[in-house]
């Protein structure tokens, strides 16, 4: 694929997004630093969520741009790995900075992590592959790859998430810090086990299989967006993620605040958090569906709810022993009966080798009730 040059207008425009995220976390970081000190006190609040939340945003689209180029550069699954890599980056780095800001929230990193599962695996895969089967009827996709990937999901979500719940050291769903440290070394090597596999030693599991019959009339669209050198998008992937990391305790403290003042469900932490950090994977997930790419749209909505698991988990568990706090991964009885609805509806959906609208429609309605059980337990 030849290289464009980009020149110096075009780089202002696309990167507009890193210059807006560089500009306002300078001014949130001196300035702006005394309005967080009187929340509540004006219509100042809603108004900094709204200018964060949507830098934030912002910034996390263009972080996904730079991991599509990549992926044109480099390939599958190399450009898939680098998106979901960054945006459980992101996420491990918000819910850090909520942890250690404000009043203790030991539920976060588990609501987020159910948050995260529930909008990939039902919401995006739902809307993925209803209107994927709407447009193309029938998509198919590599079955070793997607089995590959629930072979690791299914054992760590149910270790993670469902077991703290029945284990009988301490008296709630927490673990001891010896089980903290075996779970977090345990999840981490079967996550690096898995990403050897994935990039190295069967990399054509995770590769869309050649287009056979009525699907050989597909062809690839081209990128949306214009694709330069891979040094130019690695450095600029890097850098437009940092107002993200940066602005992620502001966002905490906007979060903590509003939720304690409307007496929101506790939840709904975990949920904005992985909206933010989904949203742009989402759209992803969607347009590679539409293209007739599922197997890119299954390489990122698996891969994310594999790399919540496989990194989060081991990030939380960390800082709460480095910190003193207390982590609580073990979901309440009706979360974990939508979580493993979830996993064996996943293991249906991709038992087979094409999928359809059908599937796509089942999966929209767990999310529906997921969503219905947060506000109406």
């Amino acid at each position: 694929m030849s290289e464009a040059k980009p020149s110096k207008s075009s780089v202002i425009r696309d990167e507009a997004g890193f210059i807006a995220g560089a500009a306002t976390t300078a001014i949130l970081m001196t300035v702006g630093s005394v309005w967080f000190a009187t929340l509540g006190q004006s219509l100042m609040t809603p108004m900094l969520f709204v200018w964060v939340f949507g830098v934030m945003i912002w910034c996390a689209f263009g972080v996904v741009r730079h991991a599509e180029s990549l992926a044109e550069l480099l390939g599958e699954p190399y450009g898939t790995l680098i998106l979901t890599l960054s945006v459980i980056t992101i996420e491990v780095a918000l819910i850090g900075a909520i942890m250690l800001t404000g009043e203790a929230n030991p539920t976060l990193a588990r609501d987020t992590m159910l948050a995260v599962i529930m909008i990939v695996l039902n919401g995006i895969v739902g809307v993925a592959l209803l209107i994927g089967g709407v447009r193309h009827m029938e998509q198919t996709f590599n079955l070793q790859g997607a089995r590959t990937f629930l072979a690791v999901l299914i054992p760590l979500a149910t270790m993670s998430l469902v077991l703290p719940r029945f284990t009988k050291s301490t008296i709630d769903p927490t673990l001891t810090t010896l089980q903290a440290v075996m779970f977090a070394g345990i999840t981490v090597a079967l996550y690096g086990t898995f990403l050897a596999v994935q990039t190295s030693r069967h990399r054509e599991f995770f590769l869309q299989p050649p287009a056979t019959g009525s699907d050989a009339d597909d062809h690839p669209e081209p990128p949306a967006h214009a694709v330069h050198s891979v040094g130019f998008h690695t450095l600029f992937l890097v850098l437009t993620m940092l107002p993200i990391v940066l602005l992620s305790k502001k966002l905490a403290l906007l979060v903590d605040f509003g939720i304690g003042t409307l007496a929101a469900p506790a939840a709904l932490g975990g949920i904005l958090v992985a909206v933010l950090v989904l949203s742009p994977e989402g759209m992803a997930a969607i347009h590679a569906a539409l293209a007739n790419r599922v197997q890119r749209a299954v390489n990122i909505c698996l891969g994310s709810a594999l790399a919540t698991i496989g990194l989060t988990v081991p990030a939380v568990l960390v800082i709460g022993l480095i910190t003193g706090q207390t982590v609580v991964l073990g979901l309440d009885e009706a979360e974990i009966v939508l979580l493993l609805l979830t996993l064996l509806l996943s293991a249906l959906t991709f038992g087979g080798i094409r999928t359809n609208m059908l599937q796509g429609a089942v999966h929209l309605v767990i999310f529906a009730v997921y969503i219905v059980l947060i506000f109406s337990p």
